[in-house]
């Protein structure tokens, strides 16, 4: 079974009764947030969102909703049977699929952080970060695993750090404090770290699985938050909603 297929089984032993899965009421609605609908007014200007390498799409389950990133934006309307039967082949289907359980797993309310944190909460989340780490894994080498500039530069004072990003615009550069490098050396830093930090993107851009070694492992963001259920994965997501 693999990774996709597991998530399926685990939010269909959850998610019972033929109405949820196929009547027309229970239809999600999926669009792309423009930057200020996703994030407001954050304090720093280089977050990927506001330099539209990523966007957010919502979806919309009755009135529930549940936010994603992605880097392959769209429309969609359908029922969950017609998300549990598309393919996932590509970033955007993964991404319906993601989106899809985050809104209704809260409309459930077995989650309840599925939308983006906004204004200075972004910087309110990353100050939380270095005492979170503290607490539970006292000074490790960190692996940061996609680019969030806040935490970034917040980690990089107090903590060994590297990171490692798909974004051709920001590999070979310091970023953020931190100099950034490519997924070739995701395995050479993965060995170096005591943990791993990552986006919760990674479940929407397939590069997930890789992760999964035998170091602990954090997921940060609102995409993750429903599979994160599922699965049993750590997140970190201080100001979400």
């Amino acid at each position: 079974m693999n990774f996709y297929e597991e998530i399926k089984e685990k939010f269909c032993k959850l998610i019972k009764g033929d109405e949820i899965w196929s009547s027309r009421i229970n239809v999600v609605n999926i669009r792309p947030l423009t930057p200020q609908e996703a994030i407001g007014s954050p304090e720093r200007d280089d977050f990927p969102l506001l330099k539209g390498k990523e966007v957010m799409i919502q979806a919309d389950f009755r009135g529930s909703l549940g936010q994603v990133f992605t880097d392959m934006p769209g429309n969609y309307s359908g029922t969950l049977g017609e998300v549990f039967e598309m393919p996932l082949t590509n970033n955007f289907q993964r991404a319906i699929f993601a989106a899809s359980i985050n809104a209704v797993l809260r409309h459930f309310r077995f989650i309840s952080k599925t939308v983006h944190c906004r204004d200075k909460e972004p910087g309110e989340c990353a100050a939380h970060l270095t005492p979170y780490i503290l607490k539970h894994f006292s000074k490790p080498r960190i692996a940061f695993i996609g680019f969030q500039p806040a935490m970034i530069t917040t980690l990089s004072l107090d903590f060994e750090i590297r990171a490692i990003d798909l974004d051709q615009d920001n590999i070979g550069k310091r970023k953020a404090g931190v100099f950034i490098e490519s997924i070739s050396k995701t395995k050479e830093i993965l060995s170096w770290a005591d943990i791993i930090f990552a986006t919760g993107t990674t479940a929407v851009n397939n590069t997930l699985s890789a992760l999964l070694i035998n170091k602990p492992i954090i997921f940060y963001g609102v995409t993750i938050s429903g599979i994160a259920f599922l699965m049993g994965y750590k997140q970190y997501c201080f100001c979400s909603h």
